[in-house]
């Protein structure tokens, strides 16, 4: 992941991170290879599919394999993130490594214990999702920072646990500084980029609803207009997980 800063660099728990750049990119809830090479060969950071049986972008566990090795194909450095929430054990045998992704990024109710579990035990990077209804929530992110690779923001909805397109209100976020790389979530399109950028410094942006026609379908000319904004924007890619 990419912070800010002087240009020197360092490493971070096996994070390149590189200063003084712009937000690194992934798009999520892909549900076509096709579209997924696509995105990838446009030099996003990662993709991301959708294991929430609820969500209208979920991908069967077989078919997902299939969509990490198209992104893989198109783009090596691309990387693949697997989206789910409260992990049961049936379910483990299709989120550890072995399974065409690298990162594991959850969005129900897991403690930071059970993130640390799930961390050891599937041999892949843990992202941690926070839904924040207020402020306050974002006191959180301590619990979680020596537990996670990462962490995501999103705004709270009662009946999603995200893709909504509902953004954050930005002054929450101001001086928002981790222990961790975070990516911010909600809202983020091409022409929100300019104010989101002049007021939080995320090290990641996810997208999923603002480039969609409909959910898990992407619109690709979106997502080429959003990659243009960020290069527009000084983005430089770099490696958000180990070599």
């Amino acid at each position: 992941m990419i912070v800010r800063g002087e240009s020197h660099r360092q490493t971070y728990k096996g994070f390149h991170l590189r200063q003084r750049r712009l937000p690194l990119l992934k798009i999520c809830g892909l549900r076509q290879p096709d579209q997924a090479a696509a995105i990838a060969g446009m030099g996003v950071a990662a993709i991301g599919v959708i294991a929430v049986q609820t969500s209208p972008r979920f991908v069967l566990p077989e078919q997902r394999a299939e969509l990490f090795l198209a992104a893989k194909t198109a783009s090596p450095a691309c990387h693949g993130v697997v989206v789910v929430a409260d992990p049961q054990a049936d379910d483990l045998k299709w989120l550890g490594s072995g399974q065409g992704h690298d990162i594991l990024q959850l969005h129900g109710q897991e403690s930071p214990e059970r993130c640390q579990e799930l961390r050891h035990c599937l041999g892949v990077k843990v992202w941690k999702a926070l839904r924040l209804r207020e402020p306050a929530d974002l006191t959180r992110a301590a619990l979680y920072a020596h537990h996670v690779d990462g962490l995501l923001l999103d705004a709270w909805a009662a009946d999603q646990l995200g893709g909504t397109g509902q953004r954050l209100p930005l002054e929450w976020l101001r001086g928002f500084e981790p222990a961790v790389p975070w990516w911010l979530a909600g809202g983020i399109a091409s022409d929100a980029l300019p104010e989101i950028l002049s007021q939080v410094r995320p090290n990641g942006l996810d997208v999923s609803s603002a480039v969609e026609k409909s959910p898990g379908d992407k619109d690709l000319k979106r997502v080429a207009d959003l990659v243009r904004t960020i290069n527009h924007y000084g983005y430089t890619a770099d490696s958000i997980t180990d070599d």
